[in-house]
């Protein structure tokens, strides 16, 4: 059995539409209104955030923020570590995906000697670099940080030193680069990415699983595949991005894509994870109520997170 603790991240400087930092406030409505004690059972830490530099200037145009977000990443690594430390799983519930790198930070801080997985469930493969990125936005970033990626081969942006200086940082945190390994990545429901992100897929030869297996083969086989192809990795880090989701379903997130998992193959997916005993933190981020209607995003994303933490409960 193991004890939970709840580490709430509201941060939303990574993303580019406005309004994930209220997908943590989303979600415990969410379980207000089906009566649920979820979030009176666990110990919980609030990370606090940056959002005040949403109303100023951008200096880095090809890394919007990033003195924010690396001050994120310094927060969050110490409260995932200091989690791990004291023997708790971390469930992270975080605004937007660029979080997740320092969560990922944190994990590799507790356990230097670690080789660590990460099954990175998202319609986005996050793989963008200062270099690469067509929109500055950080969200689209932290596995390429995670592995020590700037992509030089498909640069197309010079970046001021300071940026520079700001994004090594970034990858470095913790002085341990690469944090992950780019054959230790599996990408679930991948479907939506940049030829720059492609060269890197190719590039290292990046498992991907498409939400077409699946649905053909079945959550069960996908388990199988995730922790035979994880099989020598000591420690593994779940990441779940509501975009993964069908657009039909997924309205309440910034960047929704069409051709998505369904409601209930991500929650199967999400929860058959758990199971694996490797697994030492999830992840669930990128919820953002002010373009839903109903809810219906947070209500979702608080089904999987409590059918997988009652399953991290009896596991």
């Amino acid at each position: 059995m193991k004890n939970i603790k709840i580490i709430e991240v509201p941060s939303e400087i990574g993303a580019g539409t406005r309004g994930a930092s209220l997908g943590i406030e989303a979600i415990k409505i969410a379980s207000l209104d089906f009566m649920s004690s979820f979030f009176i059972h666990f110990p919980c830490e609030k990370i606090p955030h940056e959002n005040k530099l949403l109303y100023e200037p951008i200096e880095s145009p090809y890394a919007k923020r990033i003195k924010g977000v690396v001050s994120m990443y310094e927060k969050i690594s110490k409260a995932v570590h200091d989690t791990l430390r004291q023997g708790f799983f971390p469930v992270v519930i975080s605004g937007d995906h660029s979080n997740a790198g320092g969560t990922i930070a944190g994990i590799k801080m507790a356990k230097p000697e670690s080789k660590l997985g990460v099954v990175w469930i998202d319609a986005h493969a996050d793989l963008h670099t200062p270099y690469t990125t067509p929109s500055g936005n950080m969200h689209g970033m932290p596995l390429a940080a995670t592995i020590n990626e700037d992509n030089p081969e498909m640069a197309v942006h010079d970046l001021d030193p300071e940026t520079a200086k700001l994004w090594n940082k970034l990858k470095n945190l913790g002085k341990i680069a690469p944090k992950v390994l780019p054959e230790d990545v599996v990408f679930i429901a991948l479907r939506d990415y940049e030829k720059e992100e492609r060269a890197l897929i190719e590039k290292y030869g990046i498992k991907v699983i498409t939400v077409k297996e699946v649905r053909n083969k079945g959550v069960e086989s996908i388990f199988k595949v995730v922790t035979r192809y994880l099989s020598d990795c000591t420690d593994i880090y779940v990441s779940f991005d509501v975009d993964s989701m069908d657009s039909s379903i997924s309205k309440g997130t910034g960047t929704p894509v069409g051709n998505g998992l369904r409601e209930r193959e991500a929650e199967d997916l999400v929860s058959k994870l758990m199971q694996n005993r490797k697994v030492c933190c999830l992840e669930v981020t990128e919820v953002n109520p002010t373009l839903d209607k109903e809810n219906l995003m947070a209500e979702i994303a608080f089904n999987i997170l409590q059918r997988s933490v009652n399953v991290l409960m009896m596991s």
